[in-house]
């Protein structure tokens, strides 16, 4: 697969639960139409033109060469390393880009520092054999396989994606699953409820609404419809002994009980606290 270069790989981000991250491709074959947000920022300054473009990945040639460098610039400072923000660590279909991961992993891992990755591929399941410390998590907004092959028509399956998962809890590594971008109902009819089952046994869930697409707000009622599910995850991860964060700007306050009702679980379990813990 083409390959670009870089200056510099390895840094701090914004994101509200991150801490140091590594985009080490640009470019994601998942190809996700929500529309994906990592997307429109590469178009906006000027790194891809078009989705054809964007689904069609580069490595960084000289990532692991890189991060060699700025591990001693940085490590005093970093509490876990994420892959990734703006792309997929373990891009389904391309293996040289899990390879380049478990390569990128293991030189942090020897530098004892954690890592954690989310993806829509499948998660290898040599990752049982690097630091325990790790965590290791998928994005799971639905279990029908029309809307994924809708919008995020090149990822993994629904399925295989948790069984994967699965595994390396079975090994005892850390799982955690992220539920968003969460679709409201007239995107996809279905049972959120099915959903957390599914996967009753990860560690900790995200849970967080759909952004950057005007077919929420026609959804009567959505904003409630986005507090009601983060109670109910709220009460499903107390329940299963889980950890639980609630995206930002996923609850609102619309003057019903049921805004209340989350404001106060949230206050009353300290849900946030749990991230990366």
């Amino acid at each position: 697969m083409n390959s670009i270069q870089r200056k510099s790989l390895l840094y701090k981000t914004a994101v509200e639960y991150g801490d140091y991250t590594i985009n080490h491709v640009e470019g994601c074959s998942h190809g996700c139409m929500y529309p994906c947000y990592a997307m429109m920022m590469a178009k906006r300054f000027g790194k891809v033109k078009t989705y054809q473009e964007w689904i069609e990945p580069k490595i960084v040639g000289n990532a692991a060469e890189l991060l060699e460098k700025e591990i001693p610039k940085h490590k005093d400072k970093i509490k876990y390393v994420h892959f990734c923000f703006s792309t997929d660590p373990f891009m389904y279909g391309y293996p040289e880009i899990t390879v380049l991961t478990m390569k990128l992993i293991s030189i942090l891992n020897d530098h004892d520092i954690k890592c954690t990755a989310l993806t829509k591929g499948l998660l290898p399941s040599e990752l049982h054999q690097l630091s325990k410390k790790n965590e290791f998590g998928i994005t799971l907004v639905s279990l029908d396989e029309k809307f994924r092959q809708e919008y995020e028509p090149y990822s993994a399956p629904y399925k295989d994606r948790i069984g994967a998962l699965y595994a390396l809890h079975k090994k005892g590594i850390k799982t955690w699953v992220s539920i968003e971008p969460y679709p409201t109902p007239n995107f996809v009819e279905q049972d959120y409820g099915k959903i957390l089952e599914s996967v009753s046994f990860a560690d900790r869930i995200i849970f967080g609404r759909l952004n950057y697409n005007a077919k929420v707000s026609l959804y009567p009622g959505y904003k409630a419809f986005f507090n009601e599910l983060a109670e109910q995850t709220i009460a499903f991860t107390k329940k299963h002994g889980q950890a639980c964060h609630i995206k930002d700007g996923t609850i609102t306050d619309v003057g019903r009980k049921c805004g209340a009702v989350v404001k106060a679980a949230i206050n009353k379990h300290d849900t946030k606290t749990y991230i990366f813990a």
